[in-house]
Order: C-alpha cells, then sequence, then structure tokens
C-alpha cells in the first residue's frame, strides 16, 4: 500500500484521492486500474470547475441600482463602489448654454461644474453631450472652448450620445433620456436646471427620481454655485444629498417657556433639563407620589368601584 502510494504522488496525485481510490477497488488492485481510476476522478473534479467560470457572469437588469463587478457601463471602475459619495451625471448641454447666457454653447461652463465636484471628492462623474456639439462651431450654434470637450473625453468624463446623417438630414437620440437613465441606474444625480417634464410621465420610477435627486445650480461670477437646501427649506443639505449615507445632526429641543412650573409633565413637547433622571410622570401621577400612596391601591380601588 506504501509503494502504491508513494508511486502514484510523484505522478503528481493527491493522497486523499490516492487512498480513497485504494479503499474502492482493493489493496491487490493493480496499477493500471488505479491509474484508470484517478484518471476518471481528476476529469469529474475538472468538469464542475470549468462550469463555475461562466456562471460568474451574471445578466443584471439595467433598471436595478445595485452594483455588481460585472457591470462596465460608461467608464465603471471598482474604485467606485467604495466611494461614499453619490455618481454625478451632468446635463452638459444645460450647463454650458447656461453658462454663455442662453446664447454661446460655453464648455467653460462644463469644466467649472467637474472641478467643483471632483474637489469634493466624487470619482464618478459623467458629462453627456449630443454628438453634432463634436463638429466645427457655426454661427447659429455658437460654440466656446471647444477643447475642453477633447480634455474631458479623453479623461474618460464626457460620453457623446449618438447620431448620425440619413440623406443630408441629422438624426439626433434625445440626450435627457440617456442622462435620466444613467443616473437612475447609477442611483446618482442629475445636475441640470431641466425639469424633465415629459419623462417623468413617461415613466413613474424616473418621476420619483427625478424629483428627488435633480441638482439645479447658478453661475456667479464664473463660480458654479448648487443650492445648500436642494430639496428645499426643509429637506437634507447638500452634503447629505450627494452622499449615499447621509449624516443628520441631533435634533436641538426648544425649553420650555414655563420652566419648572410646566403642568404638562410628560404630554409637554419641550425641552425641560430638570426632568432628565426623572421619569416623566403625569400631573396625577406625581401627586400621588408626593402624597406616598401606590399606585397599586389606587387600582384596586378602581376595580372594588366596578365590582357589583
Amino acid at each position: 500500500h506504501q509503494s502504491k502510494l508513494d508511486f502514484f504522488c510523484k505522478l503528481g496525485y493527491g493522497k486523499q484521492d490516492i487512498c480513497k481510490v485504494l479503499d474502492s477497488l482493493g489493496q491487490e488492485a493493480l496499477e493500471d486500474d488505479v491509474l484508470k481510476e484517478l484518471i476518471r476522478m481528476g476529469s469529474k473534479s475538472q468538469a464542475p470547475e470549468s462550469q463555475a467560470e461562466p456562471s460568474q457572469l451574471k445578466l443584471v437588469a439595467r433598471g436595478s441600482c445595485s452594483s455588481t463587478s460585472g457591470s462596465k457601463w460608461l467608464g465603471e471602475d471598482d474604485s467606485d463602489s467604495s466611494n461614499h459619495f453619490r455618481a454625478i451625471v451632468i446635463d452638459g448641454s444645460n450647463v454650458a448654454m447656461s453658462h454663455g447666457n442662453r446664447e454661446v454653447f460655453s464648455c467653460w461652463g462644463i469644466q467649472l461644474a467637474v472641478d467643483w465636484f471632483r474637489e469634493r471628492g466624487h470619482t464618478y462623474i459623467k458629462v453627456i453631450v449630443p454628438l453634432w456639439r463634436k463638429e466645427p462651431p457655426r454661427q447659429d450654434n455658437p460654440i466656446a472652448d471647444q477643447h475642453i470637450l477633447e480634455e474631458l473625453e479623453k479623461q474618460s468624463i464626457l460620453v457623446y450620445t449618438p447620431s448620425r446623417k440619413v440623406k443630408g438630414k441629422r438624426v439626433v437620440c434625445y440626450d435627457d433620456r440617456y442622462i435620466v437613465k444613467v443616473a437612475y441606474e447609477k442611483d446618482g444625480v442629475i445636475v441640470s436646471n431641466d425639469h424633465y417634464r415629459d419623462l417623468q410621465n413617461e415613466n413613474p420610477e424616473w418621476k420619483w427620481f427625478i424629483e428627488q435627486r435633480l441638482l439645479m445650480y447658478s453661475f456667479v461670477s464664473n463660480r458654479f454655485m448648487p443650492p445648500d437646501d436642494p430639496l428645499g427649506r426643509h429637506g437634507p443639505t447638500l452634503s447629505n444629498f450627494l452622499s449615499k449615507k447621509p449624516v443628520f445632526p441631533e435634533p436641538k429641543w426648544q425649553p420650555c417657556p414655563y420652566g419648572k412650573k410646566c403642568t404638562y409633565g410628560n404630554k409637554c413637547k419641550f425641552y425641560h433639563p430638570e426632568r432628565l433622571r426623572q421619569a416623566q410622570l403625569s400631573v396625577a401621577d406625581e401627586l400621588r407620589a408626593k402624597i406616598k400612596v401606590p399606585l397599586s391601591m389606587w387600582k384596586e380601588e378602581e376595580q372594588c368601584n366596578h365590582l357589583p
């Protein structure tokens, strides 16, 4: 048994497999039979491994917000999953025209917006612009600082929506749908002053997402400025709005104007610092405690009164 074990170990087989084969075939089995059984066991062990490799690639619906290692769309990298900031999708046309005062497609405005989010620590930033903005500027569509688009494209930040010409006419895809779709799938934030009302009516899930994840902005002296309260006065702050895990401050309680003279007890909605170490009892319970009458006696009396 030991000689056979040493012989097949030199051939590269494991001791456990050799012992299993010898136990199943017997100690008197020929070396050829043992070798055939070991080869058959090796082919069986390789088969499930080869079947497990393609199973790692799973198809995930684009409507889901979950991030998988197999999804690589629009330059997504693995480092984005560890980042606690939300993904940023910028409406390039809206930002550029807003910076150009609705007269010029100002690419410098896009650069200002990208730099603002970079300084905050965002790693996933995408700017979506129609492909025809790559063409030379014309009098009816002036473009300023067009070289910025090329630099952002090299950095894998700018993405062009497809378009083509059919019989001299340009066929343009709807870039707003690209913007909302990418932001929805990445569970990120849309940077635009557009309300996308047509897309809200198209999909009820997009309607909620646009209402809750649309970040508006303003340009003040070449300075990109989003509001400190993106969802209104009573909504989250800008830092919580752009964070995957918002941090809310502790509530500040307003002190009671009556102080120790308050008679509301535990029903008082204001803050009582003198009651931190005391149980907040009602006025009746406080009076009973002062008289040193246990509450159980009051309950027994009430039960006796209800008895016939």
